[in-house]
């Protein structure tokens, strides 16, 4: 075909095999842009909105905390005993700064005498005791012997636990201008709480120091760290107040990627637990306690939205190029067809004038044959007009036919529904008779869900005479034999049917059409109660088979079986084996062609120890979204 391009239309169609993959790749890059763009921006409000609830959790948590040294250091029982410890007993006030401790949830609570040394505290009972140890090292203690309150972030010297301490003086006389504090009493709070708290986000949280130190962090890894590398200076400084003991203060690895408006960075690890993945970083300062709070949002969300907005681009790119190369051909070949009509049309015009000479040069016996030939070409005419009426009443009539067949099926399909109808509406006269107004309402309410499903099956019905895929969803086996058995509730309490349900404990689920599988489980059960008429002792068997792939329902009855010569004709159309006046024989040849649309089937057996069996096969499915499933197990009042 090529071939027989000119060069200008060969050179045009290399122009559009390039332009449309380029087109089609500038397209995706440009969706996926503004995809990022977009996620980014609702990432960082996200990132903002936790970063702000966060940090207003950890200062409210602490602050809470800022009143008890004043108050304990204005205890008497403080002062008396800072007044002369060499002189009386520490266990009173050992024991009243345990119950302190206890009270007010901190970690601990101890006594330093005017030379930082620790003279009480909760802890006196245990192993690692502060009493004893000299904390003049600490900035707590310097601050508060000076006169003013006293906060500090460390590793505990005994404990090397990391807690937040508040000191406060404690005077014994304060009235003389140049009295000094004779003691310092100090809180220590464990910050455990606040970083469990953090663990349940879906971003990492870590809160560093004047000296950028990773001392609180959601990830356990990152704690102890450097955000960014120390100096020696820097180093020396920390260690000489035993801040963080001697703990290496190994480099965090973040790396600064790219600024994403103010204050929030495109970040990444080059070591460490968070190595490999990308962040959206922002930070926050808290200026009570002189630190800064940080939040990590991975660009999972990120990238996925521009993938999905590259593919979603590239589709609606592929639907407008080939919606545009259809149109181009349908013209395309449009102007080809006028071209050739235009020339069918030249020659046709030719031809009749040829024709016109050539018949006046005839003879009237050609003219004669041509008359002939005139007659012949009515005759098939009429024959051909005649062939189609006949065909026209042919579909008419075989239209009729389906009707007739499918008004049949609806006679049948609504009698049970219809008796139940009766059923309720005779049991809700007896409950008003009886002043039982909530039972008889909610009889009603039986009713009017029973010609609901009556709208449903005659809508099904309509379709029966072609394959349908619609309506295809995931059901809940026990949910349809819930519902077929509280149609036949009152018929099985009055035959004394005895029901045995055989489930596994979890639900299954099928992939079909609810109301269609309901009408099935509903023939089959109808049938099984009518054929248990007679039988002594009655017994309805519903179980249920799970495969790999399938799920088989079984409806055995104890009644007399099927006639051996019977089994191979129950499923045809207009087969019946009751009386006149009961049944059309529709119920079992529907309900076999409903499992065929289903992508299933229907069959029957009898038992060895005598009955029937009907077993339903459905494909299995997995259970649905509680969001989308169209689930029918809510509790239905029984009449």
């Amino acid at each position: 075909m090529s071939s027989h391009l000119s060069p200008t239309a060969r050179r045009w169609r290399l122009l559009w095999l390039i332009a449309i993959p380029v087109g089609l790749l500038l397209f995706m890059w440009q969706a996926a842009q503004l995809a990022r763009e977009q996620a980014l921006s609702n990432l960082q409000d996200d990132a903002e909105n936790e970063l702000r609830l966060s940090a207003a959790n950890l200062n409210g948590y602490l602050l809470r905390y800022d009143y008890l040294p004043q108050m304990l250091a204005t205890r008497e029982g403080v002062q008396r005993f800072l007044d002369s410890p060499d002189s009386q007993d520490p266990m009173p006030l050992n024991l009243l700064l345990d119950r302190f401790r206890f009270t007010s949830g901190v970690s601990d609570v101890y006594l330093l005498d005017r030379n930082a040394d620790t003279i009480a505290a909760s802890n006196w009972h245990r192993p690692n005791t502060f009493i004893g140890q000299n904390y003049s090292f600490r900035s707590y203690y310097s601050d508060a012997i000076a006169g003013g309150q006293g906060r500090f972030f460390g590793l505990g010297i005994k404990s090397l636990e990391r807690g937040y301490y508040f000191s406060s003086p404690v005077w014994l006389d304060d009235t003389s201008p140049d009295a000094k504090p004779d003691g310092v009493i100090v809180v220590k709070v464990l910050l455990d709480d606040v970083e469990e708290s953090w663990a349940e986000q879906d971003a990492e949280l870590f809160v560093t120091d004047s000296d950028n130190i990773i001392f609180m962090a959601s990830h356990p890894e990152l704690r102890m760290n450097a955000l960014y590398p120390l100096s020696d200076e820097q180093r020396d400084a920390l260690r000489e107040t035993r801040r963080y003991a001697m703990e290496p203060l190994t480099p965090s690895g973040i790396q600064l990627n790219t600024p994403y408006g103010p204050g929030s960075y495109l970040v990444s690890f080059a070591h460490g637990p968070l190595s490999g993945g990308r962040y959206l970083s922002l930070t926050r300062p808290i200026p009570e306690f002189g630190w800064q709070m940080h939040i990590l949002k991975p660009l999972t969300p990120v990238m996925n939205a521009q993938w999905i907005a590259a593919f979603m681009a590239g589709g609606l790119y592929g639907v407008i190029a080939l919606a545009g190369g259809i149109g181009w051909q349908r013209l395309r070949l449009r102007r080809e067809r006028e071209a050739f009509a235009e020339r069918e049309r030249q020659t046709l015009a030719r031809v009749r004038d040829e024709l016109e000479v050539s018949v006046e040069r005839r003879t009237r016996d050609l003219v004669a044959s041509n008359q002939r030939l005139s007659d012949e070409i009515e005759e098939r005419r009429r024959a051909e007009a005649n062939l189609r009426q006949t065909q026209d009443e042919l579909i008419q009539a075989a239209k009729l036919a389906v009707l007739g067949q499918l008004a049949a099926g609806i006679n049948h399909e609504l009698n049970q529904p219809l008796a139940a109808i009766r059923a309720y509406a005779e049991n809700a006269r007896r409950f008003i008779e009886l002043s039982r107004i909530e039972s008889a309402d909610a009889n009603l309410a039986q009713i009017v869900e029973l010609t609901e499903r009556m709208a449903d099956i005659s809508a099904q019905l309509r379709q029966f005479s072609r394959k349908s895929s619609e309506r295809q969803e995931t059901i809940s086996v026990q949910a349809c034999i819930e519902y077929a058995l509280r149609l036949f509730h009152s018929r099985l309490r009055d035959d004394g049917i005895r029901v045995v349900q055989q489930w596994p404990d979890e639900t299954l689920w099928v992939k079909g059409d609810l109301v269609r599988l309901e009408q099935v489980l509903v023939n089959l059960i109808g049938n099984a109660v009518q054929a248990m008429k007679e039988a002594k002792q009655p017994v309805l068997t519903l179980s249920a088979e799970i495969s790999k792939e399938q799920i088989t329902i079984s409806v055995l009855d104890s009644g007399p079986g099927i006639a051996t010569d019977h089994l191979g004709h129950i499923f045809e159309p207009f087969f019946t084996t009751k009386a006149p006046g009961s049944g059309l024989g529709l119920g079992l040849s529907i309900s076999s062609r409903i499992m065929e649309d289903l992508g299933g089937k229907l069959q029957a057996t009898n038992l060895a120890m005598g009955g029937a069996c009907f077993t339903v096969t459905l494909p299995r499915s997995t259970a649905p979204e509680p969001s989308t499933a169209r689930l029918k197990q809510e509790n239905q009042p029984h009449a």
